[in-house]
């Protein structure tokens, strides 16, 4: 990890400073976790909640309530399995395109 990655992740850390513990939890763990090249956690949902000792039903619902609240979104999905990864919010990346006046 570089020193870079750490300080993205402290960053991250301290952004998520008002959501619960378990909410938390999840945010990192999706940081921290390998991902492919579209920047998703292709680790299934229980071996996710395993690794952070949580059970699958309370991470799911976890996660749900991070993904309502714009932290992960939908990066892609096989058959019936949804993989996720940190949004542009939890990025701090800007997303939003200026408008300019058309002349």
């Amino acid at each position: 990890m570089t020193s870079d990655d750490k300080q993205r992740n402290l960053e991250l850390l301290q952004a998520t400073a008002g959501m619960t513990a378990n909410q938390r939890l999840v945010v990192m763990l999706y940081a921290l976790h390998p991902t492919d090249r579209a920047g998703a956690v292709t680790e299934t949902a229980a071996n996710l909640a395993a690794l952070v000792g949580m059970s699958a039903p309370v991470f799911s619902r976890t996660r749900k309530q991070v993904i309502e609240s714009g932290w992960l979104e939908e990066s892609d999905r096989l058959a019936h399995i949804r993989y996720y990864r940190l949004s542009p919010k939890a990025l701090g990346v800007n997303v939003v395109v200026p408008l300019r006046r058309a002349t």
